[in-house]
């Protein structure tokens, strides 16, 4: 395993993304160990944009640092994982009732043409490209929220568990795949309804479903304290 080395400009910021991304797809699995000069090397760079890195890291909750122990990729405890998806949820339904006040139907086909991708994926069973339509699914709706700052904490919330996500996309069977993705066109058709009430209601359900998935990926060494 390596990572290409970097050009010489914004060294810490793509170091940063160059690491965020081997965790969330998996490359670097909770508790993995990540060792500044290993990294430097494969980087090509200095420790010093990596140390940052993984400063910057450790604040987005995605690597833990310990005395002795040095930097690791974070895992994620079923207490962790119940405090993010119910702060989630909260987040969430208030991007759903933002989205029902703004939506065109412009932008509703954009949705739809996404969602008719996710089936597709999900069809073949192409987990990658499902989990990726699936992340750009979210963006899209905490774009069309207008709420920079709601943008900014639920980016960072769905980042934590994304490697997690992943893990749990592949899991699926090919049946529960498909319904992965079409839970997707029940969560547009309760936003498009108007109804703010059953929006909310099927964003929470959604995000219950995936909480439940990912509870499947948290080894016996993510336990609480």
């Amino acid at each position: 395993m390596s990572l290409d080395p970097l050009a010489a400009d914004s060294l810490a910021d793509q170091v940063v993304g160059r690491i965020r991304e081997a965790i969330h797809e998996g490359r670097y699995p909770p508790g993995a160990r990540l060792v500044e000069r290993t990294l430097a090397a494969e980087l090509g760079v200095s420790h010093i944009p990596v140390r940052e890195a993984l400063t910057r890291l450790t604040d987005e909750g995605l690597v833990q640092r310990t005395p002795r122990r040095g930097a690791r990729v974070a895992a994620l405890t079923p207490r962790e994982l119940d405090e993010l998806s119910s702060l989630r949820i909260v987040l969430e339904r208030f991007v759903v009732t933002r989205v029902q006040e703004r939506l065109s139907a412009a932008e509703e086909k954009e949705l739809r043409r996404m969602v008719a991708s996710m089936r597709r994926a999900a069809a073949g069973g192409d987990f990658g490209r499902l989990y990726d339509l699936d992340q750009q699914f979210h963006e899209r709706l905490w774009e069309l929220a207008d709420h920079r700052m709601l943008g900014e904490v639920v980016t960072g919330l769905r980042g934590r568990i994304g490697a997690f996500l992943r893990a749990a996309t592949a899991a699926l069977e090919p049946e529960a795949l498909e319904r992965h993705a079409s839970s997707h066109d029940e969560l547009l058709d309760a936003i498009v309804s108007g109804d703010a009430e059953a929006g909310c209601a099927e964003m929470s359900r959604h995000i219950e479903l995936a909480t439940e998935r990912l509870r499947g990926t948290l080894g016996e060494g993510n336990r609480d304290d």
